[in-house]
């Protein structure tokens, strides 16, 4: 009775510390955050100046004294200080500071991390929050919170096959009774695309651009299948052949295919996945179908794509990007939930 009264009343946030994007979600509120995980921060005394949409816009325009970045890469925390920082900034941000329950108790923090994450990683994880100031620190697989986040009865025994698509990683998996039945964890997924469009343009127009333009062109012309009208985009960059400013006109049909084997490659495991799933579960596959989540979800013709290759009917979550967070933030506010579904120990 205590503890479910304690769980009601005091302060907790739930957190998708993402490759590409955090989200933060506060009990009572809802959504709170949605911003890019970049930090940027002088070199040498690793202060930090800017955390989220301020420091994404620093990235490749910084001084030699300031470094802008990602401090994490596949999903997995690649510089502990700047995933520390990233994660104070929102729990200073989320909590009033000088509140009565900020004085007398310090923020529950449920944050979803990759599936195939190692004990290591996952530990980092669990000591960068607890070191930014969380009061306890409980971790949930992505896919589960996805499956969570998009409205699945993941505690029933029928099967859910979730599918999502991050940034650094795509994670994949099978839910059923609370748990994971098989599950696969691809570092393949937004930035994969990414660099995928950068790689496209530079062998075939000799056109050198950067990481946030081909994310700004994935996002406006990119898409899975053809559509009915097919737009273009201009893109600025630097030639290889003279070092000299050019501009290109670029297609949709190019961009498609320029992220076709990253998406092959993603479908392709989701079929080894229900190959491998038990029969029974597979018939609830065919019936309630996969659900994609993710950022990679939003991309036009996705779903038809997936339902094409895999003779299996898709469907997007609501909202997609915000899927795991939202996963988490039930699980911070239904205790009961989180008893009938796996949460990692950390020791």
């Amino acid at each position: 009775m205590w503890r479910r009264l304690f769980a009601k009343v005091s302060p907790g946030i739930a957190i998708d510390l993402g490759t590409a994007n955090t989200l933060v979600f506060q009990r009572g509120k809802g959504l709170v955050f949605r911003e890019p995980s970049v930090v940027a921060r002088q070199k040498k005394s690793k202060k930090v100046l800017a955390v989220g949409s301020k420091a994404k816009k620093m990235i490749g325009k910084t001084p030699e004294a300031i470094e802008a970045f990602y401090p994490l890469h596949n999903g997995v925390i690649a510089d502990f200080d700047a995933a520390q920082a990233i994660l104070a900034y929102y729990l200073d941000k989320v909590a009033e500071k000088d509140s009565f329950w900020k004085r007398l108790f310090r923020e529950t923090v449920i944050i979803g991390t990759p599936s195939g994450s190692t004990e290591v990683e996952r530990r980092a994880v669990f000591d960068a929050t607890i070191e930014a100031g969380a009061g306890n620190c409980f971790l949930v697989e992505e896919p589960m919170a996805a499956a969570i986040g998009a409205g699945l009865p993941v505690d029933s025994p029928s099967g859910s096959l979730v599918c999502d698509i991050g940034g650094g990683t795509t994670e994949i998996a099978v839910i059923s009774l609370g748990g994971i039945v098989l599950n696969r964890s691809l570092k393949l997924a937004g930035h994969k695309m990414d660099e995928a469009i950068i790689n496209f343009l530079r062998l075939k127009y000799s056109l050198l651009i950067g990481p946030s333009t081909a994310e700004e062109i994935k996002i406006e012309v990119g898409s899975a299948l053809p559509e009915k009208k097919e737009s273009e985009v201009i893109v600025r960059g630097r030639g290889l052949e003279k070092g000299l400013p050019i501009t290109v006109k670029v297609s949709a049909s190019e961009i498609r295919e320029a992220i076709a084997p990253i998406l092959n490659q993603i479908i392709g495991t989701v079929n080894e996945m229900i190959e491998e799933a038990p029969p029974e579960l597979v018939n609830d596959f065919l019936e309630k179908g996969i659900t994609l989540c993710g950022g990679g979800a939003s991309l036009p013709g996705i779903d038809r794509l997936f339902s094409q290759e895999t003779k299996m009917p898709v469907f997007i979550a609501e909202d997609p990007q915000a899927a795991v967070v939202l996963g988490c933030g039930k699980l911070l506010e239904d205790i009961d939930l989180r008893d009938r579904v796996k949460i990692i120990g950390i020791n």
